[in-house]
Protein backbone atom coordinates (compact mmCIF):
# COMPACT_ATOMS: atom_id res chain seq x y z
CA UNK A 1 0.00 0.00 0.00
CA UNK A 2 1.15 3.53 -0.80
CA UNK A 3 0.92 5.36 2.52
CA UNK A 4 0.17 9.08 2.40
CA UNK A 5 -2.20 11.67 3.80
CA UNK A 6 -4.81 10.43 1.34
CA UNK A 7 -4.17 6.67 1.55
CA UNK A 8 -3.76 5.19 5.03
CA UNK A 9 -4.58 2.32 7.39
CA UNK A 10 -7.13 3.06 10.10
CA UNK A 11 -8.33 1.10 13.12
CA UNK A 12 -11.07 1.27 15.74
CA UNK A 13 -9.26 4.03 17.64
CA UNK A 14 -8.44 6.26 14.70
CA UNK A 15 -11.63 5.68 12.65
CA UNK A 16 -13.64 8.50 14.24
CA UNK A 17 -11.05 11.15 13.42
CA UNK A 18 -9.51 9.82 10.20
CA UNK A 19 -12.83 8.90 8.57
CA UNK A 20 -15.87 10.52 10.19
CA UNK A 21 -14.28 13.87 11.04
CA UNK A 22 -12.06 13.99 7.95
CA UNK A 23 -15.03 13.33 5.65
CA UNK A 24 -16.36 16.77 6.55
CA UNK A 25 -13.54 18.14 4.38
CA UNK A 26 -13.45 15.66 1.49
CA UNK A 27 -15.15 12.30 0.75
CA UNK A 28 -13.47 9.28 2.37
CA UNK A 29 -13.61 5.77 0.91
CA UNK A 30 -13.29 3.04 3.53
CA UNK A 31 -11.98 -0.24 2.16
CA UNK A 32 -12.93 -3.14 4.45
CA UNK A 33 -10.52 -5.92 3.51
CA UNK A 34 -8.82 -9.08 4.80
CA UNK A 35 -5.48 -10.72 4.12
CA UNK A 36 -7.18 -13.95 3.01
CA UNK A 37 -9.48 -12.16 0.54
CA UNK A 38 -8.30 -12.59 -3.06
CA UNK A 39 -10.73 -10.04 -4.60
CA UNK A 40 -9.44 -7.51 -2.06
CA UNK A 41 -5.96 -7.85 -3.53
CA UNK A 42 -7.36 -7.02 -6.98
CA UNK A 43 -9.49 -4.09 -5.86
CA UNK A 44 -6.92 -2.45 -3.60
CA UNK A 45 -4.56 -1.13 -6.33
CA UNK A 46 -7.59 0.14 -8.29
CA UNK A 47 -8.78 2.10 -5.27
CA UNK A 48 -5.33 3.52 -4.63
CA UNK A 49 -5.01 4.57 -8.28
CA UNK A 50 -8.40 6.30 -8.18
CA UNK A 51 -7.51 8.24 -5.03
CA UNK A 52 -4.13 9.21 -6.48
CA UNK A 53 -5.81 10.47 -9.66
CA UNK A 54 -8.22 12.53 -7.53
CA UNK A 55 -5.23 14.66 -6.45
CA UNK A 56 -6.40 15.47 -2.94
CA UNK A 57 -10.14 15.50 -3.62
CA UNK A 58 -10.62 12.04 -2.11
CA UNK A 59 -9.20 9.91 0.72
CA UNK A 60 -8.85 6.12 1.11
CA UNK A 61 -8.94 4.56 4.59
CA UNK A 62 -8.20 0.83 4.76
CA UNK A 63 -9.68 -1.33 7.53
CA UNK A 64 -8.45 -4.87 8.20
CA UNK A 65 -11.64 -6.63 9.35
CA UNK A 66 -9.76 -9.36 11.21
CA UNK A 67 -8.19 -6.86 13.58
CA UNK A 68 -11.09 -4.40 13.62
CA UNK A 69 -14.13 -6.63 13.99
CA UNK A 70 -16.16 -4.03 15.87
CA UNK A 71 -16.04 -1.71 12.85
CA UNK A 72 -17.06 -4.53 10.53
CA UNK A 73 -20.03 -5.32 12.78
CA UNK A 74 -20.97 -1.65 13.19
CA UNK A 75 -21.15 -1.12 9.42
CA UNK A 76 -22.66 -4.56 8.72
CA UNK A 77 -19.79 -5.74 6.54
CA UNK A 78 -20.64 -9.26 5.38
CA UNK A 79 -18.71 -9.51 2.11
CA UNK A 80 -15.11 -8.73 1.31
CA UNK A 81 -14.18 -6.38 -0.10
CA UNK A 82 -16.76 -3.81 0.97
CA UNK A 83 -16.20 -0.14 0.23
CA UNK A 84 -18.22 2.49 2.07
CA UNK A 85 -18.07 6.18 1.13
CA UNK A 86 -18.42 8.83 3.83
CA UNK A 87 -19.09 12.53 3.28
CA UNK A 88 -19.99 15.19 5.84
CA UNK A 89 -19.66 12.54 8.54
CA UNK A 90 -22.28 10.24 7.00
CA UNK A 91 -22.43 7.15 4.78
CA UNK A 92 -23.38 8.31 1.28
CA UNK A 93 -22.70 5.25 -0.88
CA UNK A 94 -21.23 1.74 -0.84
CA UNK A 95 -20.62 -1.45 -2.78
CA UNK A 96 -19.48 -5.00 -2.04
CA UNK A 97 -17.39 -7.43 -4.04
CA UNK A 98 -14.99 -6.90 -6.93
CA UNK A 99 -16.10 -4.38 -9.56
CA UNK A 100 -14.57 -3.24 -12.85
CA UNK A 101 -12.39 -0.16 -13.29
CA UNK A 102 -15.21 1.52 -15.24
CA UNK A 103 -17.69 0.84 -12.43
CA UNK A 104 -15.24 2.16 -9.85
CA UNK A 105 -14.63 5.31 -11.91
CA UNK A 106 -18.39 5.91 -12.04
CA UNK A 107 -18.70 5.32 -8.28
CA UNK A 108 -15.87 7.77 -7.54
CA UNK A 109 -17.09 10.39 -10.00
CA UNK A 110 -20.38 10.74 -8.13
CA UNK A 111 -18.47 11.57 -4.95
CA UNK A 112 -16.19 14.25 -6.38
CA UNK A 113 -17.19 17.92 -6.59
CA UNK A 114 -17.89 19.15 -10.12
CA UNK A 115 -14.89 20.52 -12.01
CA UNK A 116 -14.89 23.92 -13.69
CA UNK A 117 -15.38 22.14 -17.00
CA UNK A 118 -18.45 20.35 -15.61
CA UNK A 119 -19.87 23.65 -14.37
CA UNK A 120 -19.24 25.36 -17.72
CA UNK A 121 -20.83 22.46 -19.59
CA UNK A 122 -23.92 22.71 -17.42
CA UNK A 123 -24.09 26.46 -18.05
CA UNK A 124 -23.78 25.90 -21.79
CA UNK A 125 -26.50 23.24 -21.82
CA UNK A 126 -28.81 25.53 -19.87
CA UNK A 127 -28.25 28.30 -22.42
CA UNK A 128 -29.10 25.85 -25.21
CA UNK A 129 -32.31 24.92 -23.40
CA UNK A 130 -33.16 28.63 -23.21
CA UNK A 131 -32.29 29.01 -26.92
CA UNK A 132 -29.77 31.69 -25.99
CA UNK A 133 -27.60 30.60 -28.89
CA UNK A 134 -24.97 33.35 -28.89
CA UNK A 135 -24.16 33.09 -25.19
CA UNK A 136 -23.99 29.31 -25.60
CA UNK A 137 -21.47 29.82 -28.42
CA UNK A 138 -19.33 31.95 -26.11
CA UNK A 139 -19.34 29.33 -23.34
CA UNK A 140 -18.66 26.36 -25.61
CA UNK A 141 -16.00 28.24 -27.59
CA UNK A 142 -14.04 28.83 -24.38
CA UNK A 143 -14.37 25.14 -23.52
CA UNK A 144 -13.25 24.08 -27.00
CA UNK A 145 -9.96 25.95 -26.52
CA UNK A 146 -8.97 23.85 -23.50
CA UNK A 147 -6.51 21.01 -24.00
CA UNK A 148 -8.93 18.46 -22.56
CA UNK A 149 -12.01 19.73 -24.41
CA UNK A 150 -14.82 17.19 -23.85
CA UNK A 151 -16.87 16.00 -26.86
CA UNK A 152 -19.98 17.39 -25.13
CA UNK A 153 -18.55 20.90 -25.58
CA UNK A 154 -18.01 20.31 -29.31
CA UNK A 155 -21.58 19.06 -29.65
CA UNK A 156 -22.88 22.09 -27.76
CA UNK A 157 -20.88 24.43 -29.98
CA UNK A 158 -22.21 22.81 -33.15
CA UNK A 159 -25.77 23.05 -31.82
CA UNK A 160 -25.34 26.73 -30.98
CA UNK A 161 -23.79 27.56 -34.35
CA UNK A 162 -26.69 26.22 -36.45
CA UNK A 163 -29.49 28.65 -35.45
CA UNK A 164 -27.28 31.74 -35.81
CA UNK A 165 -26.27 31.10 -39.42
CA UNK A 166 -22.86 29.52 -38.76
CA UNK A 167 -23.81 26.14 -40.18
CA UNK A 168 -20.53 25.64 -42.08
CA UNK A 169 -18.62 25.74 -38.79
CA UNK A 170 -21.15 23.34 -37.25
CA UNK A 171 -20.79 20.98 -40.21
CA UNK A 172 -16.99 20.94 -39.85
CA UNK A 173 -17.30 19.96 -36.18
CA UNK A 174 -19.96 17.30 -36.79
CA UNK A 175 -18.21 15.79 -39.81
CA UNK A 176 -15.07 15.13 -37.75
CA UNK A 177 -16.78 14.33 -34.46
CA UNK A 178 -14.78 12.04 -32.13
CA UNK A 179 -16.02 8.66 -30.94
CA UNK A 180 -17.90 9.31 -27.71
CA UNK A 181 -21.29 8.93 -26.06
CA UNK A 182 -22.34 12.15 -27.86
CA UNK A 183 -21.57 10.67 -31.28
CA UNK A 184 -25.17 9.59 -31.97
CA UNK A 185 -26.45 13.12 -31.35
CA UNK A 186 -23.77 14.53 -33.63
CA UNK A 187 -24.81 12.10 -36.36
CA UNK A 188 -28.45 13.19 -36.11
CA UNK A 189 -27.43 16.83 -36.61
CA UNK A 190 -25.03 16.18 -39.50
CA UNK A 191 -27.59 16.01 -42.39
CA UNK A 192 -29.18 19.29 -41.28
CA UNK A 193 -25.81 21.04 -40.97
CA UNK A 194 -24.71 19.70 -44.35
CA UNK A 195 -27.81 21.02 -46.17
CA UNK A 196 -27.55 24.36 -44.37
CA UNK A 197 -23.92 24.80 -45.36
CA UNK A 198 -24.45 24.55 -49.12
CA UNK A 199 -26.95 26.05 -51.62
CA UNK A 200 -30.05 24.02 -52.48
CA UNK A 201 -30.87 23.57 -56.17
CA UNK A 202 -34.40 24.90 -56.48
CA UNK A 203 -36.15 23.11 -59.31
CA UNK A 204 -39.63 22.44 -57.90
CA UNK A 205 -42.09 24.01 -55.49
CA UNK A 206 -41.02 21.45 -52.85
CA UNK A 207 -37.40 22.53 -53.32
CA UNK A 208 -38.45 26.12 -52.69
CA UNK A 209 -40.36 25.09 -49.56
CA UNK A 210 -37.40 23.11 -48.30
CA UNK A 211 -34.95 25.95 -49.00
CA UNK A 212 -37.21 28.37 -47.12
CA UNK A 213 -37.26 26.00 -44.11
CA UNK A 214 -33.47 26.03 -44.08
CA UNK A 215 -33.44 29.85 -44.19
CA UNK A 216 -35.74 29.91 -41.19
CA UNK A 217 -33.35 27.65 -39.25
CA UNK A 218 -30.46 30.07 -39.88
CA UNK A 219 -32.61 32.87 -38.49
CA UNK A 220 -33.31 30.97 -35.25
CA UNK A 221 -36.97 30.41 -36.22
CA UNK A 222 -36.92 26.70 -35.44
CA UNK A 223 -40.64 26.17 -34.87
CA UNK A 224 -41.60 27.75 -38.20
CA UNK A 225 -38.93 25.62 -39.88
CA UNK A 226 -40.36 22.49 -38.27
CA UNK A 227 -43.87 23.39 -39.43
CA UNK A 228 -42.58 23.92 -42.96
CA UNK A 229 -40.71 20.62 -42.97
CA UNK A 230 -43.83 18.80 -41.83
CA UNK A 231 -45.65 20.22 -44.88
CA UNK A 232 -42.85 19.06 -47.17
CA UNK A 233 -42.96 15.56 -45.67
CA UNK A 234 -46.75 15.44 -45.97
CA UNK A 235 -46.45 16.16 -49.68
CA UNK A 236 -43.55 13.75 -50.21
CA UNK A 237 -42.54 11.41 -47.39
CA UNK A 238 -39.27 10.55 -49.14
CA UNK A 239 -38.40 14.01 -50.42
CA UNK A 240 -34.78 13.99 -51.63
CA UNK A 241 -34.20 10.52 -50.20
CA UNK A 242 -35.39 11.54 -46.77
CA UNK A 243 -33.54 14.86 -46.49
CA UNK A 244 -36.55 16.67 -45.07
CA UNK A 245 -37.09 13.96 -42.48
CA UNK A 246 -33.43 13.98 -41.42
CA UNK A 247 -33.43 17.78 -41.20
CA UNK A 248 -36.58 17.59 -39.09
CA UNK A 249 -34.96 15.12 -36.68
CA UNK A 250 -31.89 17.35 -36.47
CA UNK A 251 -34.07 20.28 -35.45
CA UNK A 252 -35.67 18.16 -32.73
CA UNK A 253 -32.14 17.49 -31.46
CA UNK A 254 -31.62 21.26 -31.25
CA UNK A 255 -34.87 21.76 -29.36
CA UNK A 256 -33.88 19.04 -26.89
CA UNK A 257 -35.86 16.20 -25.36
CA UNK A 258 -36.81 18.35 -22.36
CA UNK A 259 -38.84 20.70 -24.59
CA UNK A 260 -42.51 19.67 -24.71
CA UNK A 261 -42.64 20.87 -28.33
CA UNK A 262 -40.16 18.12 -29.22
CA UNK A 263 -42.57 15.41 -28.13
CA UNK A 264 -45.44 17.06 -30.01
CA UNK A 265 -43.48 17.40 -33.24
CA UNK A 266 -42.09 13.87 -32.96
CA UNK A 267 -45.65 12.55 -32.62
CA UNK A 268 -46.76 14.56 -35.66
CA UNK A 269 -43.89 13.19 -37.73
CA UNK A 270 -44.75 9.62 -36.75
CA UNK A 271 -48.40 10.12 -37.66
CA UNK A 272 -47.39 11.32 -41.14
CA UNK A 273 -44.76 8.65 -41.85
CA UNK A 274 -46.81 5.71 -40.61
CA UNK A 275 -50.15 6.93 -41.93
Amino acid sequence: MVSSEYILDVNEKSFEFEVIYYSKNIPVLVDFWATWCQPCKQLSPMLEASVTEASGSLRLAKVDVDTNQSLAIQYQVRTMPTVIAFHDGKVVSEFSGLITKAQLDEFVQLLLPPSQIDLDLEKGRSLLDLHDWQQAVDVFTDLSRSEDCPPAALLGLAKAFIPIGRSSEAYKILKNFPASKEYRQAESLLPLAMDLSKPIDVETDLDAMYANCLRLVGRSNLLAALDGLLEVIKLNKNYRNGKAKFAFLGLLELLGEQDEKTREYRAELSSIIFK
